[in-house]
């Protein structure tokens, strides 16, 4: 999966311009040495910008906030935000704007402010632009992150039963000691959008290992899970996974006895409709050698599909139908049938 906050922002933004309203002269991070942040907490560090929002309606009191971006380094996070930049000097029309940034162990690495929106960060800004550049050389904040925290998720069961509920027991542990904080964590649980676009605090506690067990009801099966380590105002970690499927393929030919060298439709379908994905028609060489004698790919919404078989000679012949592992899907056969040929 791509970063989470990374989407967020690409979702927010894509095929759109700065805002023409806003201009930025100059933006500062009030740090000239390395920030150094461990395991779950935040340092704040100050940023300012100065601009120029003409916007006729704008209010006295607007906000703005600005985008970090990972220039080099390894940890999660490819953005950084920050809270509301509030204005302390000058007019909305031509002022300076001043806030900070909650900087993460994730983050570890070199970031660069390179741009500034109005109101505050997405989703609670309304504002569909890309972000108004910072001009000239960009500030860089460099983080060094220790003891960053490693997510982990075990589905039960798994894969998951076509109608059936399951369960995520999420685990959140400390990457450098392989051991937990010791302490209960707060952590979101969520699905589908809320995974990007709900980061407004915690829904549930870790034990004192780092786990927390939650359990899901069938009709969410296809739908993203997540769990997100909350801060402010986006998430400082998260994983995101989505549940496995048994594959669970029927064939049944269109005949069961034809000439030799004609061709017989063999009718099936994979459970779930893995759409485009690969199914083979197989036949049995020998007692135990089936080879690929056919292929063909599984229907959208349907999962239903059609391979030919062609009895090589007169007599028993025994086929079946392959599914390869394929996406979320594990492999599957279908049952053995047979087409005499004539």
């Amino acid at each position: 999966m791509a970063p989470l906050v990374g989407l967020a922002l690409g979702a927010s933004t894509a095929q759109a311009d700065p805002n023409p309203n806003l201009t930025v002269s100059a933006a500062r991070i009030i740090r000239t040495t390395p920030v150094a942040v461990s395991s779950l907490n935040t340092v704040p560090v100050t940023v300012e910008v100065d601009a120029k929002y003409t916007w006729p309606d704008a209010s006295p009191d607007e906000t703005l906030f600005g985008i970090l971006e990972r220039s080099s380094g390894s940890g999660q996070l490819t953005y950084l935000f920050t809270t509301p930049l509030k204005r302390y000097e000058g007019t909305t029309q031509n002022g300076k704007w001043r806030g900070i940034v909650n900087v993460p162990s994730t983050a570890n690495g070199k970031f660069e402010l390179t741009g500034v929106m109005v109101g505050q960060y997405w989703p609670g800004s309304g504002d569909m632009t890309d972000p108004t550049p910072v001009p000239g050389v960009r500030p860089v904040l460099t983080v060094v992150g220790t003891n960053l925290p490693k997510i982990t998720a075990r589905i039960i069961p798994d894969p998951v039963p076509f109608g059936q509920g399951y369960s995520i027991r999420w685990s959140v542990i400390n990457s450098q000691t392989a051991k937990p904080y010791g302490t209960r964590l707060k952590v979101a649980l969520e699905n589908d959008s809320s995974c990007v676009e709900s980061f407004g605090g915690s829904n549930a506690l870790t034990d004192t290992n780092g786990y927390v067990t939650k359990t899901y009801p069938a009709s969410m099966a296809g739908a993203l899970n997540c769990l997100l380590l909350p801060s402010n105002p986006s998430p400082l970690g998260w994983l995101s996974i989505g549940i496995n499927r048994p594959g669970i393929v029927t064939a049944t030919p269109s005949k069961t006895s034809a000439p030799v060298g004609s061709i017989v439709p063999v009718n099936g379908v994979v459970m779930g409709a893995p759409t485009n994905c690969p199914v083979y028609l197989q036949r049995l060489y020998g007692a135990t050698a089936w080879r690929n004698v056919g292929t063909a790919k599984v229907r959208q919404s349907s999962g239903k599909f059609v391979l030919n078989a062609q009895p090589a000679y007169k007599g028993l012949l025994y086929y079946r139908v392959s599914f390869p592992a394929c996406y979320n899907y594990r492999a599957g056969v279908s049952k053995t049938f047979t087409i005499r040929g004539l």
